[in-house]
């Protein structure tokens, strides 16, 4: 190497970077001792910011574009040196190139249930998993909160800490939303740009946003997912009875598929009752059959008894006392009872025997 080509290898002319990698948010420009040249030339592709710092302080920072570094496009950094306008010395800095596009290829998951609760289901462990994109939109902050003099800021020294924020975000986001348990797959793109809201806002203090998040799947444990499965069934099914019916009928496979005792029996008695089920709905909606024109029973004769010489005799229907009546058993003091009375009394106090005594003369007067 001549002489020429010496000096002219301590001072860099060219400063720019030219991004071979998707996963390098943040690159620090190779100085190597040389210092940079008053009057070279500064490229800043698009999707990319240049930020100067001076002795660890930060200085100009530059948006996409081409720039020959003097005095006059470098304020912040001649206030910091102390220089005059026109002063063409070269100078040492440190330049850090920070990527602005997206990075899409991050994502998360749920290590540990999250607790949620629910108004119908009450506490309930769930577990999601999805991606999210993120994008530096203050490169400054940046490197002040994260990358401090990082050579090389990867997106896997920000992506833990991007996982554990959103976990932490991830219950009260979807506890605040007032979503039902089981409406939540519907639901999923609105609860996604909520969170999206609430990470960029929790991330402004180090320049990282989160453009988009998006939850791919939200999943419950087994007795709720079965416990949904049994509710949308008897909504479907319309009433418990037909439910009952629904479930028998899902048993008679299961018993069929079990020859044996057991099984047998199994499917008998789901038979049975499914049977029985039918029957009882089939008798149900019947109409009932209209009364028949039959006459009621004929009404039961009173059966009498008569106390004859202190014996009892009978019992007698009406036809068989107008016998006694002629046979002269039957007088106007003769005691009679039947079923109803308390006691027995003369007939001429009965009004029902009245008529069978009509022609019955009185006792005759006592003679003296």
């Amino acid at each position: 190497m001549g002489l020429f080509d010496r000096i002219r290898g301590e001072f860099i002319d060219i400063v720019e970077w030219t991004d071979d990698g998707r996963d390098t948010i943040v690159w620090r420009f190779p100085r190597h001792g040389n210092e940079i040249k008053m009057g070279a030339r500064l490229v800043v592709r698009e999707s990319q910011v240049a930020v100067f710092v001076n002795e660890g302080r930060l200085a100009d920072v530059y948006q996409p574009g081409t720039y020959t570094l003097s005095t006059q496009n470098m304020p912040v950094l001649s206030t910091l040196k102390g220089w005059k306008h026109g002063f063409e010395s070269p100078f040492k800095a440190e330049v850090y190139f920070v990527t602005t596009r997206q990075f899409t290829d991050f994502k998360w998951g749920t290590q540990n249930p999250v607790i949620l609760r629910d108004a119908e289901f009450g506490m309930v462990r769930v577990r999601a998993f999805g991606t999210f994109a993120a994008k530096v939109v203050d490169a400054a902050a940046l490197l002040r909160e994260l990358v401090g003099t990082d050579p090389q800021f990867r997106t896997e020294e920000v992506g833990e800490h991007l996982r554990q924020l959103i976990v932490s975000k991830l219950g009260s986001a979807l506890g605040s939303s007032g979503v039902p348990l089981h409406d939540l797959a519907a639901r999923q793109d609105g609860i996604g740009q909520q969170l999206a809201g609430t990470l960029t806002q929790e991330l402004s203090s180090t320049g990282i946003a989160i453009p988009r998040f998006y939850i791919e799947n939200i999943s419950v444990p087994p007795e709720i997912e079965a416990a949904i499965d049994t509710r949308s069934r008897m909504t479907i099914t319309g009433n418990l009875d037909d439910y009952a019916k629904l479930r028998a009928a899902d048993a008679i496979p299961i018993a069929a598929a079990n020859p044996g005792t057991g099984g047998e029996a199994l499917g008998l008695g789901v038979g049975m009752a499914l049977g029985q089920r039918i029957v009882q709905s089939t008798s149900a909606a019947a109409p009932a059959p209209a009364p028949a024109d039959v006459p009621p029973p004929l009404p039961t004769a009173p059966r009498w008894f008569i106390a004859v010489g202190g014996q009892q005799q009978g019992p007698y229907d009406e036809s068989a006392l107008a016998g006694q009546v002629a046979a002269g058993n039957l007088t106007r003091t003769t005691l009679v009872w039947r079923s109803g009375q308390a006691a027995w009394q003369p007939a001429d106090q009965i009004q029902e025997l009245t008529p069978l005594l009509a022609d019955v003369p009185p006792p005759l007067p006592p003679q003296g």
